[in-house]
């Protein structure tokens, strides 16, 4: 089993004195939901998500290694970096990478001897309300590897996706399952084979084809910032009193999701995904403070799509992220129908009538190599 040790930079063997990269790395939803974590971003409990496939961020990183001590006014010492966003640059997102960058600095000496030009876009609608953490930093996490391997030719293909997603997962966590596969386990389980609390890993065993092309309609109820931040409400879970009862049913809903895509149970699917839904949210709501994620509208659409799953046996279903927002889940061979239901009841309730229509991916793809 891979320790944190093992992701340190081996001695490199060739020199790389400029170039760039681009790679793009999608989002994703989680079934069983993390919430709630450890020091060093370690999750508190296990969690499996679809990756996307049309949500997703692209990002250029330019290097150009520093030829003295001192670049555009900063020591080589130093972390020396552009952060562009639509090509046009954005200042107030460079603490972000800062942080980053000091986190991932033992696992990559190299980073200190290069000045980096970092341009990044995403196809959803900036500020849609679609969390682009994950995707922007497993794009990130993706060049950066792309330049150690550059360094290190040698380097196996396993390590390089297991470290890709060790590092983008100290960026942002979820970003550890926006890597590689279109089902992703993050977090140690005893029931998964080499599952690990360091870097995410692709669902082990074959996936029934119930589940392939699944497709997630994601409803923008609320496009503004979140009242409360991820981050805290994670911390929130320190000192929850449900806490170890919600741990605890995370890694039982894992087992019970392994076997439903394994087996192609659609009934027990929805279970087990709207369950998880609602206990996220219920963890917000039993905190201390409390808080309240959710808005009207998002609770009419999740009434709305029982009412329609009942009356047409369509198995349609939700799940929420720690937002606002209505992922509707749902096999592609009822695409027509459901999407019919999406614009004659669901659209109303979206913010300006935006939704976004997406389905189960591949994880990150290269796209410039130079």
């Amino acid at each position: 089993m891979l320790s944190e040790k093992d992701f340190i930079s081996k001695p490199y063997l060739l020199t790389v004195e400029k170039g760039n990269f681009e790679w793009s790395a999608p989002s994703n939803i989680a079934l069983v939901k993390y919430w709630g974590k450890k020091p060093n971003q370690i999750p508190a409990n296990p969690s499996i998500s679809f990756t996307l496939n049309n949500c997703k961020t692209i990002t250029k990183l330019g290097f150009k290694k520093k030829t003295s001590s001192i670049v555009l006014g900063e020591t080589k010492e130093k972390f020396s970096f552009d952060f562009l966003f639509e090509g046009k640059p954005k200042e107030d997102f460079k603490p972000k990478i800062q942080k980053f960058f000091e986190r991932i600095s033992v696992y990559c000496f190299f980073l200190k001897d290069y000045h980096f030009t970092i341009d990044t876009q995403n196809t959803f609608p900036h500020s849609s309300g679609i969390a682009s953490s994950a995707s922007g930093m497993a794009a990130l996490a993706m060049n950066i590897m792309s330049l150690e391997k550059a360094l290190n030719p040698k380097m196996t293909e396993n390590y390089f996706y297991q470290k890709a997603s060790f590092l983008a997962r100290l960026g942002s966590g979820s970003a550890c399952r926006s890597v590689k596969g279109n089902i992703v386990v993050w977090g140690k389980h005893g029931e998964i084979k080499n599952s690990s609390n360091l870097f995410g890993i692709e669902f082990p065993t074959v996936i029934h084809k119930n589940f392939d092309n699944y497709q997630d309609t994601i409803l923008l109820v609320d496009k503004g910032e979140k009242q409360v931040s991820s981050t805290v409400g994670h911390d929130l879970m320190y000192n929850h009193p449900f806490a170890k009862q919600r741990f605890e049913q995370a890694h039982h809903n894992l087992s019970s999701i392994k076997t439903v895509l394994e087996t192609g149970n659609l009934e027990a699917f929805i279970e087990i995904v709207e369950s998880e839904a609602l206990t996220l949210h219920a963890m917000m709501m039993t905190s201390t403070p409390y808080f309240i994620l959710m808005k009207p509208n998002t609770l009419e659409i999740i009434t709305k799509i029982w009412k329609f799953r009942t009356e047409t046996q369509i198995p349609v279903c939700f799940t929420l992220d720690a937002g606002a927002n209505v992922h509707i889940l749902y096999p592609e061979n009822v695409s027509g129908a459901t999407l019919q239901f999406i614009k004659d009841e669901l659209v109303g309730y979206c913010q300006n009538g935006l939704y976004i229509c997406d389905e189960i991916g591949k994880g990150s793809q290269l796209i410039i190599d130079n």
